[in-house]
């Protein structure tokens, strides 16, 4: 399976910690939506720049989980 997802799937972006947390915040800041950490991963590598797209490239992030503390946000 491995074999297969290295072939077909595109490469994984790393994120740090303080990322996923900026990104959660900016979730809450701006639209006051409750996110766990793995669901705010994905907008946490385009707000960091792990992930750039390219020019024209639409993009759709799923932003999932409220299983946090919402007091780590603020």
């Amino acid at each position: 399976m491995f074999e297969i997802a290295q072939k077909y799937l595109p490469p994984v972006r790393l994120v740090s910690d303080e990322a996923i947390l900026a990104a959660q915040q900016a979730l809450w800041k701006t639209m006051q939506l409750v996110a766990e950490p793995g669901g705010a991963a994905a907008l946490a590598a385009l707000l960091s720049g792990a992930y750039k797209p390219s020019r024209g490239e639409r993009i759709g992030v799923l932003v999932c989980g409220g299983n946090t503390d919402p007091g780590k946000l603020v």
